[in-house]
This record gives structure tokens, sequence and C-alpha cells, in this order.
């Protein structure tokens, strides 16, 4: 279990693992193993108190992590925290500190805990743009995306099969400024040279195809990287490069009528076997992201319902 303390300021709450133990001198979420016959809230609300001396309210379910570590494997469960009686402190030598979410650099956590951390910066929603826009339409996409942006727009998918690469990489760089400014992401389609020369605030979204020729990942950790997957043999290559996933078609879709949809079901076994944040696309829209919360996803991917 690990518990995802936030404060009355949205900072969260990290511990750093001391020397001598496994993985010593990165920082995690604090918590600890369940003992038999535990259950989830009562484990967490123990391993707390015993950690750092608080007497917890544990929250929603924010993300559940699969990893292995060599011959170890474990699940990772995490709950977000934002009530508790006492102040926090460090019963088991491990050195604590608050952060805000979108500072904390990746690097500096455990492996399994990095998804963990994706999860509570990445919002619900994942607007993706129409494949029918033409170039002509620059002006007016660059306008309605600083207004959404402005509105409170987190993450968009800048995908354009109409127009050439450049076009796009302009676009992004004409709103980039104001992404920036309001801690909005923007993610090309396949582009990684694109998001690597526009920088900070700049991700990319990577096709099914494009996973199975990558070794490492692909961009920096302070850029995002999804990955567009079908079935379970592609989430688990996301796993292993990429900070979230659109898994897709959960429903019918227009676009791709032939296509058999998952369903909700199928959806939720799916994303228990994953081990990064993963977005419902396929028929999608804004107010099916509780369905897909309640389902384990960190959301809901789009396009028609969206814009």
């Amino acid at each position: 279990m690990a518990g995802v303390l936030l404060d009355a300021r949205g900072h969260v709450l990290l511990a750093q693992r001391p020397p001598g133990k496994h993985l010593a001198g990165l920082w995690e979420f604090p918590g600890g193993k369940l003992d038999a016959d535990e259950t989830a809230v009562a484990g967490l609300v123990r391993e707390l108190r015993e950690e750092l001396g608080i007497e917890a309210e544990v929250g929603e379910p924010l993300i559940r992590v699969p990893w292995r570590y060599g011959d170890r494997s474990l699940l990772l469960d995490a709950r977000v925290v934002r009530s508790w009686q006492g102040e926090p402190m460090s019963l088991d030598g491990q050195a604590l500190q608050w952060r805000d979410p979108a500072a904390v650099d990746l690097a500096m956590l455990s492996p399994a805990d990095r998804p963990i951390l994706r999860a509570l910066q990445l919002p619900a929603r994942y607007p993706i743009t129409p494949a029918d826009v033409s170039v002509e339409a620059f002006e007016a996409w660059r306008l309605l995306l600083l207004e959404a942006i402005e509105h409170g727009l987190r993450l968009v998918l800048l995908r354009f099969p109409l127009w050439a690469p450049e076009q796009v990489r302009e676009l992004a760089a004409a709103v980039l400024p104001v992404a920036r400014e309001r801690g909005a992401q923007l993610l090309l389609s396949g582009d990684v040279a694109g998001a690597l020369a526009l920088g900070h605030g700049v991700g990319v979204q990577l096709k099914a195809l494009q996973l199975t020729s990558l070794h490492e990942r692909p961009l920096p950790w302070e850029q995002l990287v999804g990955a567009s997957c079908h079935d379970q043999t592609e989430l688990a290559r996301a796993s292993a490069w990429a900070d979230f996933a659109t898994l897709s078609p959960v429903s019918s879709t227009a676009t791709h009528p032939a296509a058999t949809p998952l369903g909700w079901p199928v959806f939720q076994s799916m994303v228990e076997a994953a081990a990064v944040p993963v977005y419902a696309l396929g028929g999608m829209t804004a107010a099916d992201a509780e369905v897909a919360r309640r389902a384990g996803g960190q959301g809901v991917a789009g396009i028609r319902g969206f814009w």
C-alpha cells in the first residue's frame, strides 16, 4: 500500500528509502506491506501510523501498479489521503519532504512509484484534435487551443494527419508559451524529433508500431510519453517506456465502425495488469471519466465528444 498524502496546497509527501534498504536513496510514497488477512484500507492506516505517526482517513484509489524488481514482484496499491490527525514525522529513520507534484523529478523516485506520480500529475480528460482538419484552419485552432488552455485544458494530443509535421510543430510552438505558463502539456502524434526540438511542455504520443522498435525511453523524464494501445501486449510495452497509455476501442466509434469494442469489463482487466495510467479511448465523452475511473483507468481520451 502507498499513501499519497496531499496537503492544503496540493503538495505531496515523499519519503526517502534509508541506507541498507533495497533502492536506498530513492524517494517513494509512504506505506508498506499488508499483513495476512488485512484489508487494504486498514493496512494503509496501520503503515502510516507506524511510519509517520498519523491517523489517516484513506480516500479514493489512485492507481494499482504491478511491478517486478528482478525475481521479486509486488502490486503497489496507491490511495489518496487528504485528511489525517497528527503531524507527519519520520519514525523509520527516513527523510521526508513535501513537494509540488508538478515539480518532482521522476528520476528521484523508485521505479514502481513513478507511475503513481504520473497518475497524480495527469488530468482525467485527454482531448485529441479531429483528423479532418485542413491546414487552412491553423489560426482557428491556435485560438481555440489558447482559449481551451486558459479555461483549464492540461493535456492535449495535436493529431493533424492532413498537415505536414512541420506545420503541427509550428502550431505547438505558437501556443507553447501559454501552455508552459498554465502547466499544460502538448503531445505530438508520433513525432519524437519534433518533441525533442520543442522541449519542455511538449511530449509525444507513440503509435503502436513505434512501441515495437523501442529499446529506451525516447524523451527525457520532463517530457511526457504516451502510447496508443489496443491489447495486453501493447500495454506491456507501454509500461516499459511510456508515462501513460490510451486503450481502444472501449466502445463503438463512428470513425472505426468495424472495430470490435473491448467493453468496460475487458478494459478493467487490462488496466489491472498495466503498470502505467491508462485512458479509455473510443466512443468516449468527457462525462465518461468517472466510469473509467471506477474501472481503474486514469480517465477518458476522445475526439468528437471533447471539442
